[in-house]
């Protein structure tokens, strides 16, 4: 007997033997492609256009007037001290006059005060000049220097040196990575100048101070000889 052979008929249109293509969508409606009307597109085009010239227009008609007022130029915040009149009123808590430098217009002063000790056991009157090339010097002075004290003011810094300014030998100090200090004990007090400035600034700040302590009448000269404060280059005991 022969076999039996499948003789269904392929679907129309197809080879046969081979699946069935697939049909269109069962609702029997293509795919929806949103189409934006030309009129709406034109709208929407004009519109970002209509941005883009408002902002242009916007920064022409104030570019003209920032260019006409440019930023000024500052070195920062400025504080108007008043060294000399600090000074005066410090006089009466400090036992002598503090120094006030006329520098003039060359150094200006950030700061100038009155530091009752509280924390070093040592008040002092402090001021803070900017230099000429924007540098600053830090100024203490004080009737009651001590070894400790003079140490901590200066970094611990070696004595590398003298140098002369206003008339009189200031002990040179440096740290070797910037900081440097000048000090000079005169007429009782002990000044003590401190920073990252140049030597030719700290020499004509010290030229100022020197004028200074000559104008002033000697710390404690009713009471005890000029120059009774600690040696400057005393180092403290161990």
């Amino acid at each position: 007997m022969s076999e039996l052979q499948d003789a269904s008929p392929a679907a129309p249109g197809s080879p046969a033997g081979s699946s069935p293509a697939a049909g269109p969508d069962p609702s029997g409606q293509p795919p929806v492609k949103p189409v934006i009307a030309a009129a709406a597109a034109k709208r929407a085009n004009a519109s970002v256009m209509g941005m883009i010239i408002a902002l242009v227009v916007s920064i022409a008609a104030f570019l003209p007037i920032v260019l006409m007022n440019p930023s000024p130029k500052t070195d920062g915040y400025r504080p108007n001290v008043n060294v000399s009149a600090t000074a005066q009123n410090a006089a009466g808590v400090a036992g002598f006059t503090p120094v006030a430098a006329d520098t003039g217009d060359t150094f200006r002063a950030n700061y100038a005060r009155w530091e009752s000790g509280a924390g070093s056991g040592v008040p002092a009157w402090e001021v803070g000049y900017l230099t000429p090339k924007e540098s600053f010097i830090a100024l203490v002075q004080t009737r009651t220097a001590n070894p400790t004290w003079l140490l901590q003011q200066t970094k611990n810094a070696p004595m590398t040196g003298t140098r002369n300014a206003g008339g009189r030998d200031w002990e040179l100090r440096d740290t070797g990575k910037g900081e440097k200090s000048m000090v000079l004990t005169d007429r009782g007090t002990t000044v003590i100048l401190s920073g990252s400035a140049t030597l030719e600034e700290f020499s004509a700040l010290a030229t100022a101070v020197v004028k200074s302590l000559e104008s002033n009448p000697p710390a404690g000269a009713s009471s005890s000889a000029p120059g009774a404060t600690v040696s400057p280059s005393a180092s403290p005991s161990p």
